[in-house]
């Protein structure tokens, strides 16, 4: 049931009105009451590989209606919904193939957020839609640290203006995160070390334990503010095939969902989760492994909030 005085459903009495975890929709998410808003960017036209992940954000809800049945979702001792308050704020709305009517859209929709006391889980979409993200957060947050899940740095210098393989090449010379005080998980192609990243490679993350990693990501970050992204491509193609550039020799999706619950007690001010491609997905699959680390991103804030 549609409530036409406050411009909110009832959740309760709506079905098939795909909300992520069927939290409630609100299309001028500011006005809420939200702590943390999801934001969906159909966006892919800055891919280097396979398109298709404008489709993510609405794989990512439809699936998410398969975690939504638990009060308390494993392994954790409470309802999130009863300690965080989320809305999901649909989609944002570009002029499609114009890529920076895009990231000036992005780039203001964000800064609206958070100047209104709003924290932002994004979902891509590619992986470019982070450097806007990442110019909002940082005119409210300051410099920032870069907790990031790929099997690519996205460093390299030798893309366009709008590439989703470029977005941490321009982040730091914009000023935006501190390279030196940023770790990038599972990477497993080229790159250039010199660039001040702490890089711990897919092999090096599969072997080591949970919390040897994380104890080697919190000093790595210190008391920065941390910006969270999570490229699905992070995990090993046998968990997440549904993405635009697999790579063989990734994490398990066990793994991954340990290491975001471990980051408890960073102080975490933004997320997004990129690059989920629904049309080389198995079983939703990618989409469900997107839709759980999600969830978890989001028992990590309810657990940081005290």
């Amino acid at each position: 049931m549609y409530n036409t005085l406050n411009h909110e459903y009832d959740n309760s009495l709506v079905s098939n009105a795909f909300g992520f975890l069927r939290f409630p929709l609100h299309f001028t998410p500011w006005e809420s009451d939200a702590e943390w808003v999801i934001t969906g960017v159909p966006f892919d036209a800055a891919t280097s590989g396979r398109p298709g992940s404008r489709l993510g954000p609405g794989a990512i809800r439809q699936v998410s209606t398969h975690l939504a049945w638990e009060g308390c979702r494993y392994p954790w001792s409470f309802d999130l919904r009863e300690r965080l308050k989320v809305v999901d704020g649909g989609d944002l709305v570009y002029a499609f193939g114009d890529s920076q009517d895009l990231t000036d859209r992005l780039q203001a929709h964000a800064e609206k957020l958070l100047a209104s006391g709003k924290r932002m889980l994004t979902f891509g979409g590619d992986h470019y839609i982070t450097l806007p993200l990442l110019r909002a957060h940082a005119k409210h947050f300051g410099k920032m640290a870069l907790v990031h899940f790929d099997a690519h740095t996205d460093t390299y210098s030798n893309g366009a203006t709008f590439d989703h393989g470029t977005m941490f090449h321009h982040a730091p010379q914009e000023g935006l995160i501190d390279p030196q005080h940023s770790v990038q998980i599972g990477i497993r192609t080229e790159f250039d070390p010199s660039l001040g990243y702490q890089v711990l490679d897919a092999g090096q993350v599969n072997d080591r334990s949970v919390d040897d990693i994380l104890a080697q990501v919190k000093q790595t970050v210190g008391d920065l503010p941390v910006y969270l992204t999570f490229d699905i491509d992070c995990l090993d193609p046998a968990h997440a095939p549904g993405t635009g550039t697999p790579v063989c020799g990734g994490l398990t999706s066990d793994k991954a969902l340990k290491l975001v619950r471990g980051l408890q007690g960073l102080n975490i001010v933004g997320m997004d989760l990129v690059e989920v491609a629904p049309g080389y997905d198995q079983s939703d699959l990618t989409a469900l492994a997107a839709a759980t680390l999600a969830l978890d991103m989001l028992h990590v804030q309810a657990v940081n909030k005290g």
